[in-house]
């Protein structure tokens, strides 16, 4: 088990291009900018944990091999994201000579599209200036938020998130290595709830793998803090027959075991009618009313009504809506 600060997203990070499955038309680009070493300005773009921030890594050491440290500055746009930065530490480090036989340094900006419209407009301008000695390469989850006169100097590459599988064969290998029991229940609930961010899924099954020395769908869920999807779909259930008592003293006492928000139930019943798991032997008109109902109360709330009153109202409304459903049915 890794001690201290050390991370498993770190120690199981590839560290080359071939290692990096699953974008492997965006692997195939990069290989061929690697072997004519001559390297545009790059813009990754794609949801977190999908491997941007990898790729640039990978692409950075096999380009310098051992130097690769010495010709790639890596900054955190979210953190340094004034336009000082860009007038100072970013434009002092272009000015400096490449070592080895690459001719041109990497500039890696994570999270860019934090970064401030005027030092956006700086680095539009320090690209322009300093391209023959560097190379940059912009990190952003949302295009939309780098400006046009830099998106139209890059090339845009977009990550998509790794498929289910390829997710559990690496969290399945990362807990082989680390002699940890892992169940499939376990592997399911990670996925869904890391919602395609490998980063989120790796760093759940190492504090599930703190917290027990075998990992279920049971210690996943209590480490993340959240009540199981099964027992929410108990709780609609419950409400949906007419139990509404019984619904609201179940969920009461999960909320306070979990220390739970309204809005944390809110979402995760969304999530569960919307899911081919919960079987309510309803129409989809009837569904459609209660996913309306979810965002009403969900409005009302965010507007500052009383929590108790609210759940208490959702709830009443599920029974009678369950209800009127089975009277015409």
């Amino acid at each position: 088990m890794l001690m201290g600060i050390e991370l498993w997203t770190e120690k199981y990070r590839p560290r080359t291009l071939d290692e990096i499955v699953n974008q492997e038309e965006i692997v195939s680009r990069l290989k061929e900018f690697v072997k004519e070493k001559n390297v545009p300005h790059l813009l990754f773009v794609g949801p977190p944990g999908t491997g941007k921030t990898t790729a640039a890594l990978c692409l950075a050491h096999d380009l310098y091999g051992e130097h690769w440290r010495d010709n790639t500055l890596e900054l955190n746009a979210s953190d340094e994201r004034g336009i000082d930065v860009i007038r100072t530490r970013i434009k002092d480090y272009a000015r400096t000579i490449p070592l080895g036989e690459v001719p041109f340094k990497l500039i890696i900006l994570d999270e860019a599209d934090n970064m401030t419209s005027d030092a956006q407009q700086a680095l539009r301008r320090t690209m322009e200036l300093f391209s023959r000695s560097t190379r940059f390469i912009l990190i952003a989850n949302y295009a939309s938020k780098i400006i046009e006169p830099i998106q139209s100097r890059c090339a845009v590459f977009r990550f998509q998130p790794l498929p289910k599988e390829a997710a559990k064969d690496r969290l399945r290998y990362i807990a082989q290595n680390e002699g940890v029991k892992v169940t499939e229940e376990a592997l399911e609930a990670i996925w869904v709830e890391s919602e395609g961010d490998l980063r989120k899924a790796i760093n759940i099954l190492q504090a599930a793998a703190a917290l027990r020395k075998e990992v279920t769908e049971e210690v996943v869920y209590e480490v993340l803090g959240k009540i199981s999807p099964k027992e929410v779909r108990e709780i609609i259930k419950l409400a949906i027959a007419g139990k509404f008592l019984e619904a609201r003293d179940r969920l009461r006492s999960y909320m306070y075991s979990y220390g739970l928000s309204v809005v944390d139930v809110l979402k995760m019943m969304h999530k569960e009618l919307l899911s081919a798991k919960l079987d309510l032997n309803i129409d989809e008109y009837t569904r459609a009313e209660l996913l309306d109902l979810i965002g009403e109360i969900n409005f009302r709330l965010v507007e500052g009504s009383d929590d108790e009153i609210q759940l208490n109202a959702l709830l009443a409304k599920f029974a009678l809506i369950g209800s009127k459903s089975r009277r015409t049915a």
